[in-house]
């Protein structure tokens, strides 16, 4: 039989995400579904009612009691905590922003606390995540 060969991707190997990569997708994916709680009230909220699949709070917060209460409740409900440096940069990839002509966002809101409790569909994105949470609390 002489069925010609089809070649896969023999090119180099994409770079896997990275984590913080990975977390945008995942907070644009759940934000589509509806899935996304921003700031203290809604994060509380959906933690108590052990809604939250996944809690990401940013490390620049300078509510010292809010920070502590948020953690508190991750453990309390175990529920995963992922920090990420900027508020700003949190209120962006959770839509508290408006995008400009090129994309750009502008006018972005910082939001220190965003709770997930739903992730939409799968993506390469939450797998990345999946894996990441797995190793972080073995």
């Amino acid at each position: 039989s002489n069925t010609p060969e089809i070649e896969v991707d023999a090119g180099v190997p994409r770079e896997p995400m990275d984590l913080m990569t990975a977390l945008q997708m995942v907070l644009k994916k759940s934000l589509a579904e509806d899935g996304l709680h921003r700031g203290l009230r809604e994060a509380c909220k959906a933690i108590e009612s052990r809604k939250a699949l996944l809690c990401v709070l940013a490390q620049d917060c300078d509510q010292a009691d809010y920070t502590k209460l948020i953690q508190a409740l991750c453990n309390e409900v175990n529920v995963h905590l992922i920090r990420v440096p900027q508020a700003v940069q949190l209120g962006e990839w959770a839509g508290l922003c408006k995008l400009d002509a090129e994309g750009t966002a502008r006018k972005v809101v910082k939001c220190s606390c965003v709770v997930v409790s739903d992730y939409g569909e799968e993506t390469e994105g939450l797998t990345i995540l999946q894996e990441f949470l797995k190793s972080s609390t073995a």
